[in-house]
Order: structure tokens, then C-alpha cells, then sequence
């Protein structure tokens, strides 16, 4: 599956309309999915969804979410990615319990 990505967000270039662009150029390509990792709102989101429609828009969404599933959906997007925010809280449990067993002998005290 091919797959575009518009990145003008993770690059320090947090602008839509600069985001916009390459999306609607994917929208008339064999992409099958879109993804502009970091937009946040729900204008960007929005934004997004439009210029690539009908193609699906993959966001991502990580520990800093801002809408919950059910909104996200309701904005047109398809599909959601954690990124590594899933691996990041198993790793702060096992890092809070190892803590507590260093410091108090046990990760139940």
C-alpha cells in the first residue's frame, strides 16, 4: 500500500496550508492513505480530511491526545495511530515498579 505523508508539522513548519498542499496532490494519486503526523486541532484535522477526501486520512494520535476516538471519527478520519505510545506507558509502569523495589523492596509498598 502506498501510503503520503505530509510532514510539515514534525518539521517546524506547523502550517496548513503548506500541509494542505501536498495532501491534495496525494488525493489525485495511487496513494491509498494519507498521514500529516502532528496536527492537532480540529480545524487542521478538518483541513486535512477535506483536501484528501475521498481517501482515507490516517492521524496520529499519542499521549497528548486532545479529542477522543468518537470525535476523531466523527471528522472524517479512518484510521488512528498511538505511535509508540502504547510501548511508552508499559515501559513508565515497569519503571515505576522497579523504582519502588529498589527504594522500598517491593513495587506493591
Amino acid at each position: 500500500m502506498l501510503i503520503g505523508r505530509a510532514e510539515c508539522f514534525l518539521v517546524g513548519k506547523p502550517d496548513i496550508e503548506l500541509t494542505r498542499k501536498p495532501a491534495q496532490s496525494l488525493r489525485r494519486s495511487r496513494c491509498r492513505l494519507s498521514i500529516a503526523p502532528g496536527i492537532k486541532t480540529v480545524a487542521h484535522i478538518r483541513a486535512v480530511v477535506e483536501a484528501v477526501h475521498p481517501k482515507p486520512v490516517n492521524l496520529w494520535s499519542g499521549r497528548q491526545a486532545i479529542l477522543s476516538l468518537a470525535q476523531i471519527a466523527d471528522l472524517g478520519v479512518r484510521r488512528v495511530s498511538v505511535g509508540g505510545a502504547l510501548a511508552r506507558a508499559a515501559w513508565a509502569g515497569f519503571m515505576n515498579a522497579a523504582r519502588k523495589i529498589a527504594e522500598q523492596g517491593s513495587s506493591t509498598a
